[in-house]
């Protein structure tokens, strides 16, 4: 058994839905019916903003209309989680953006550290997040960290996390583990068990992030193929046997990593295989080709035949 934290479960990175360029604004009225469709498909909630979001490409207001949206649809799907990606350089932003999203309901939010600034000290990060949850975190709220150095370029270390989990037990819940590091997802079992809320952002490791008494996965591919990932966990949380569903995870997540980055992939995706508006990204991020769109969505197809 893993953590039953209040925020333990499969989500999905979700992508933000945009029309067509060239104004790519937000395709507000898509939102619901996304959010269903994962909703149905097993999630346990979503993401919105983070890196699969796009969420460095949206300003303040744009993230304030989608994130308002949300709560409205949730209205009609009672128990889905949203988290808030409201992380940014600027720790004004980051305050304004994290109590924004606590005013409106939000579960949690994913806050990424000030990646512009590359050489920050823990002790720096630390007072930057400190300030973060003072100003803006509920005692009853929690903030997520959001560890992607290789996207970053800055993480979260050992030795500051448990720093900030000994200043807010509460309300620093844990960390998104984007890192692909097979040894982190050990090392955070064994420093903290389940007393830290670790969310895998690696599909393939889900078992092995369980193991270590991760809680779940936040997941760009979720988009597409939680009903696996729900499939497993459920398997993992009840001791049973998930190797059928994570070879299935697997096989899918090896066709996504050939057609980087995911954003523009999954949109696709979601386009041509379940019905989905062919949305658009945000430069500088491109729309697929035409012809690699046409063989990843084929590369999907085969999998089912």
């Amino acid at each position: 058994m893993t953590s039953q934290h209040p925020l333990a479960g499969v989500y999905a990175a979700a992508v933000t839905p945009l029309h067509e360029q060239p104004d790519s604004t937000l395709d507000v009225e898509s939102l619901p019916n996304l959010m269903s469709f994962l909703a149905g498909r097993g999630c346990h909630g979503i993401v919105l903003f983070g890196t699969t979001g796009e969420g460095p490409s949206f300003s303040p207001t744009e993230r304030e209309t989608l994130m308002r949206a949300a709560c409205e649809a949730r209205q009609a799907m009672p128990g889905f989680r949203l988290i808030a990606g409201t992380g940014t350089p600027s720790l004004s932003e980051t305050i304004d953006l994290t109590r924004l999203a606590f005013d409106l309901g939000y579960d949690a939010v994913l806050v990424v550290p000030p990646y512009y600034f590359r050489k920050a000290t823990n002790q720096g990060l630390f007072t930057w997040f400190s300030e973060v949850i003072t100003k803006a975190v509920p005692s009853n709220g929690y903030l997520l960290g959001y560890h992607f150095p290789n996207v970053a370029g800055i993480g979260l270390s050992i030795d500051l996390l448990a720093r900030l989990k000994d200043a807010f037990p509460n309300q620093f819940a844990g960390i998104k583990d984007s890192s692909h590091d097979s040894e982190l997802a050990r090392n955070l079992g064994e420093t903290f068990g389940s007393d830290l809320v670790v969310l895998t952002g690696t599909d393939s490791y889900l078992q092995l992030a369980m193991q270590n008494k991760a809680a779940g996965c936040i997941t760009a591919p979720a988009n597409v193929l939680s009903p696996d990932l729900r499939q497993a966990w459920d398997l993992i949380n009840a001791g049973n046997d998930p190797t059928e569903a994570l070879a299935r995870i697997k096989r899918q997540r090896d066709i996504l990593d050939k057609y980087p980055p995911f954003p523009p992939t999954l949109k696709a995706l979601l386009h041509r295989l379940h019905g989905f508006p062919r949305w658009s990204v945000r430069p500088p991020l491109e729309s697929l080709p035409l012809e690699m769109e046409d063989q990843v969505v084929k590369q999907f197809e085969g999998l089912s035949v």
